[in-house]
């Protein structure tokens, strides 16, 4: 069901008051971003929930349980969200037109948590998923609230086409889930810049839509929908990393303007069970 314009502005007014850390940042992911028909209205997005745990699923929450990644995200005056239940698979198999969310021990291979949007035209998601590694979120580092809504908050943004404020781990917080930190305690909603930069990315309009699409756009490769993209060797090359090498983002070209793209949240070297 669609919000008021007024509820929207009410909701992301409730969420940054008090927030004292100016933003000045830019940060879109590219150009990536939902193609949608119409410039006045919500990109309409269904969200799965295939996670298995009461922790995470308490981190996504829903768009009406205050505070959830689910609510943050859809205070935004460009997101009209919808939360359903996926199938609860490892794989987390994607589907068009959609962000699939996902847990499972996923291995000792390094990343905390993974976003992955598959793209056509260059620059229009038309699938994606959400990741999270329980293998780390089971040690004694990371098996916290804030960390969990953290990382959960950060690679749900990147599926809507953000990049990040600051890539700087141990620069002050500045008070969003888009900011990089060691200690994520501040850090666990979007602020008022994140609500900008989505505004700034979605003030077109397409002609089409890709966030309601029940198949994926026939000029796509088949292959495109077909493999896991579950590990770095599989998510083709490294097209940008932080300073400190702890995020990174790969492309896996099929040309045409097709391709998938895949951040990537590595966890901290230094911390339990890392390698």
């Amino acid at each position: 069901m669609f919000k008021s314009t007024f509820a929207r502005a009410c909701a992301a007014g409730a969420i940054v008051i008090g927030l004292a850390t100016s933003v000045s940042a830019f940060h879109p992911w590219g150009n990536y971003h939902w193609a949608r028909t119409d410039a006045n209205t919500p990109v309409v997005l269904t969200v799965a929930s295939n996670l298995t745990t009461t922790a995470w699923r308490t981190a996504l929450g829903s768009e009406s349980v205050t505070g959830s990644v689910m609510y943050d995200w859809d205070a935004s005056s460009v997101l009209e969200l919808n939360l359903v239940t996926g199938a609860a698979n490892r794989s987390c198999k994607p589907k068009a037109g959609r962000i699939e969310v996902c847990n499972s021990k996923y291995g000792n291979n390094g990343w905390l948590g993974i976003a992955q949007i598959w793209i056509t035209g260059n620059v229009h998601i038309t699938q994606a998923v959400t990741k999270v590694n329980d293998t780390y979120f089971n040690t004694p580092t990371y098996n916290t609230a804030a960390w969990r809504k953290f990382v959960m908050c950060q690679e749900v943004g990147h599926d809507f086409g953000l990049g990040h404020q600051d890539e700087d781990f141990d620069n002050a917080n500045m008070n969003s889930c888009m900011d990089y930190t060691s200690d994520p305690t501040t850090n666990l909603h979007p602020n008022q810049h994140d609500y900008d930069q989505l505004q700034e990315t979605y003030a077109h309009a397409d002609g089409f839509t890709t966030a309601s699409a029940s198949q994926l756009p026939a000029k796509m490769p088949p292959a495109m929908g077909q493999i896991d993209f579950e590990t770095p060797g599989q998510w083709g090359r490294v097209v940008g990393a932080s300073r400190n090498g702890r995020q990174a983002v790969y492309e896996l070209d099929f040309g045409g303007g097709n391709k998938v793209v895949t951040h990537v949240f590595w966890a901290d070297p230094d911390n339990d069970h890392q390698h």
